[in-house]
Parts: C-alpha cells; sequence; structure tokens
C-alpha cells in the first residue's frame, strides 16, 4: 500500500533563524527552501499528488485552492511536475506523481470545471505517471442502498456525469497512448451505487479505481463502502482512496487491499489540531501524539494583537514574556531549566491568548488553561523530540515542538509524515 502526500506547496526554509525568527533577506521562497523529501532521507511518502485546481484557475469558479502563480503554472507546465517538485533524484524517479481535478474546488457548481480533454491535456504536460477522470463529489453514503428513484436528481446528475466523463477520459487516454496510468473516479450515494460506478468503469476498461467522496465520511461506512466494492469488483483491480482524513485508521483497512491512498491529515495536525500536534510511534506498535507548546509571535498573533490594538495588552510586556518563554524552553531542553520552570512562563504568556479572546467567560478561560496546562505539561515531561532521531528533529531540536509560524510548524508536519509513513510500513510488514 503506497502512501502519496497531496502537496500545496508545502517547503520550509533551510537556512531559517529560530533565533531571530527570520530568513535572510536575499531568500526567494520556491527557489531556496525546500521540500519535505529534500530535507528527510528517506522521503516520508511513496508519491505525490497534485490536483488541477491547487494550480489553475477554473473558467467561471473562483477557487481560494488556487496556490500557483501564473509563472509558476507555466513552468510546472513546461518541464513536468517532477522536475518543479524537485522530485526527481534517482531514488525518487520510480514513486508514483498523480494528478487528480481537485473536485472540492467546484463541488457547488453544477458541473465540473474542467472537461475530459483539459484534463488529459494537462496531465501529459505535467507528465504524471497516474491521473483521475474529473469528478463530481458526492458527498451523502446512505448505508441502507436507497434506490436511485428515491434520490435527489441533482445526486444522480452527478452520478452520471462522473461517469460520462471516466469514458471520454480513457478513450482520449487511449488515443493519445497511455502514457500515463488511467484511474476511474468513483463518486456514489451509498456502498452499492459505488459498486455498481466501479463496476461499470472496470467494463469500461480501467484496472486502477480511485474512490472519492470519503472525507466527511466515519470509518465504519468507509468499511462497508470498500466491503462492498471488493465483493463487487475484480479482485486483482488496484484501489485509491481519494482524500483519505482516516489516515490514524489505516491499519484496519489493510484486508480491504488498498493499493494507494493520499491523505494531507499528518502534515496539517501539526497545526490545524488542538492537543495532537506531534507524532511518535509507541513501544507497542502504534503512534502516540502530543500538543505542540504555543508560543506565538507577540505582535503577529491575531488575538494577541486586538488585545494590543485595544489598549489592553502591552506590546512590550507580552514580547518579554514571548522572549522569556522560548529562552527558558530552550534552557529546559539542555537541562538548565526545570520542567516547571518552562511550564510555568509558557502558562504566563498563554494566559493573554485567552485574556484576547472576547468569546471566552472567566470560567472558560479557567478550563481552557487547565486544559492547556496539562497538555503542556506532559509534553514538557515526555521530551519527545529527544527520541526521534529524523532528520527535521535531529536538526533543530526542541524547535519542532514549539507551535510558532510557518518553518516551525510545517517542519513539525514533515516530521509527522515521516513518522507515520514508517508507522504504514511496519504495519503492513506485520500484516503479511
Amino acid at each position: 500500500m503506497k502512501f502519496l502526500y497531496s502537496d500545496t506547496q508545502d517547503y520550509v526554509d533551510p537556512e531559517y533563524d529560530f533565533l531571530n525568527d527570520r530568513s535572510a533577506p536575499s531568500r526567494e521562497r520556491y527557489w531556496d527552501d525546500r521540500y519535505a523529501h529534500e530535507i528527510m532521507t528517506p522521503a516520508p511518502y511513496d508519491g505525490l499528488l497534485l490536483s488541477m485546481s491547487a494550480i489553475r484557475q477554473a473558467n467561471g469558479v473562483a477557487s481560494s485552492k488556487v496556490r500557483y502563480s501564473t509563472s509558476e503554472e507555466q513552468r510546472l507546465l513546461r518541464v513536468g511536475a517532477r522536475k518543479f517538485l524537485r522530485y526527481d533524484r534517482p531514488e525518487h524517479m520510480e514513486s508514483m506523481l498523480m494528478g487528480d481535478c481537485g473536485a472540492f474546488a467546484y463541488v457547488e457548481h453544477e458541473q465540473p470545471a474542467y472537461s475530459p480533454s483539459e484534463v488529459v491535456e494537462f496531465y501529459l504536460d505535467a507528465g504524471f505517471t497516474h491521473g483521475v477522470s474529473p469528478d463530481h463529489i458526492i458527498f451523502d453514503c446512505d448505508t441502507s442502498n436507497p434506490p436511485s428513484t428515491s434520490v435527489d436528481e441533482k445526486t444522480i446528475q452527478r452520478y452520471n456525469i462522473t461517469l460520462k466523463n471516466a469514458e471520454e477520459f480513457l478513450k482520449l487516454v487511449q488515443l493519445e497512448g497511455n502514457e500515463f496510468e488511467p484511474m476511474g473516479a468513483v463518486q456514489g450515494w451509498s456502498p452499492d451505487s459505488m459498486a455498481q460506478s466501479a463496476k461499470t468503469l472496470e467494463k469500461m476498461g480501467y484496472r486502477y479505481l480511485a474512490i472519492g467522496g470519503l472525507v466527511p465520511l466515519k470509518v465504519d461506512v468507509i468499511h462497508q463502502v470498500l466491503q462492498t466494492l471488493r465483493k463487487t469488483i475484480n479482485p486483482s483491480t488496484n484501489i485509491h482512496l481519494l482524500g483519505f482524513a482516516k489516515a490514524d485508521h489505516i491499519h484496519e483497512f489493510v484486508r480491504h487491499n488498498i493499493t494507494s491512498f493520499d491523505s494531507t491529515s499528518p502534515l496539517i495536525r501539526a497545526f490545524k489540531d488542538a492537543k495532537r500536534n506531534y507524532y511518535i510511534e509507541s513501544p507497542n506498535g502504534g503512534l502516540d501524539y502530543y500538543a505542540a507548546i504555543r508560543i506565538p509571535q507577540a505582535i503577529e498573533n491575531s488575538r494577541l494583537l486586538q488585545g494590543i490594538k485595544r489598549g489592553i495588552f502591552s506590546a512590550e510586556d507580552l514580547q518579554r514574556r514571548e522572549r522569556l518563554a522560548l529562552n527558558t524552553l530552550r534552557a529546559y531542553d539542555k537541562n538548565q531549566a526545570s520542567a516547571e520552570d518552562a511550564l510555568d512562563v509558557v502558562m504566563d504568556y498563554q494566559r493573554f491568548l485567552t485574556l484576547g479572546d472576547d468569546k471566552l467567560d472567566a470560567k472558560k478561560r479557567d478550563r481552557e488553561l487547565t486544559k492547556s496546562r496539562e497538555q503542556i505539561a506532559r509534553t514538557l515531561h515526555a521530551q519527545p523530540w529527544k527520541r526521534c532521531s529524523c532528520d527535521v528533529c535531529s536538526n533543530v531540536g526542541v524547535e519542532v515542538i514549539i507551535f510558532r509560524a510557518s518553518n516551525r510548524n510545517k517542519r513539525r508536519g514533515f516530521h509527522n509524515l515521516g513518522v507515520y509513513h514508517q508507522h504504514l510500513q511496519r504495519t503492513l510488514s506485520n500484516a503479511k
């Protein structure tokens, strides 16, 4: 089972100055920064996925998901995605490089944003090894398997559009000489309808299916979908799980004979989860999670900045407390301060985050601070960053556990990807 990371221009400055919190004045973001596979050995994933909607603005779709500038898109298509992503070292050349349409970007529209011919042309220009047919997301999955006659018209329309696009897409790929492996997108409103879609795609000629619409589904529902699919399609047909948000449960899905899946969950958890920001493998073979230690930038954090503007806080006082929290945490890392000292100064600074939140009353503030203190105390006493030998933790040490701006947070995300990748490989090895 291959783990693909869905890239959205996630890179870090390898020369970032953590003590002064700044990059070099001459830094050029794309040219000087590094992707996870450039700073970690081995690469923390088995391949990369790029979505068309992250690269190209679709006509009539005002998408915030477009992250590439026009010049970046042009360069990617000129030199190919593998070279653009600097994923072209010898050890990466055989890795999957997959394209999809990024259907979330146009989910509210009646038609997909890109035609099959546009998608094929894009995949060929980018030089992908695998490409998914243009689909239209169906979010609901009714495990009671209602017939199509009792399903709303828009859902049926999306289902039919996805299959029609897949048929046209496959013909175009075959006309171009099968320069990449086509993957048929599966959508449906129930396990049975998704299985029927998969069977139809198989009859068209697809041997690799990409299962969509999984993001909002619970684990038990995804199991039902895959069980029904596997009973319906050929055992040799490959399956990819698109946007698999339940990556922590991947060990449960080994029995479904999954070929590949993509997920951003390990990286996003680094800065969007309330308490599970740092991964490390536990002695029992699972994953342990720790809360990152939040020391935001005093004059850049939105909550603190609002307090300064309203005259509640002093900018100079906040910056003094901020520096003290950072310095004491670093001293603790060098055994020059106690865990209790570090905890006290971090919490002294963190209380201003709750004071700056108008939505919290006194009781809620106290509960939030108590919860945060418990989480940070657990992280400090465990010192998980000292138990990890990955390239990120070895190079930046305690900085990886500090929740503070992109260069720390994304490094922690890269670490999480590496730990997760190793965990997946061990899980698969133990399942044999």
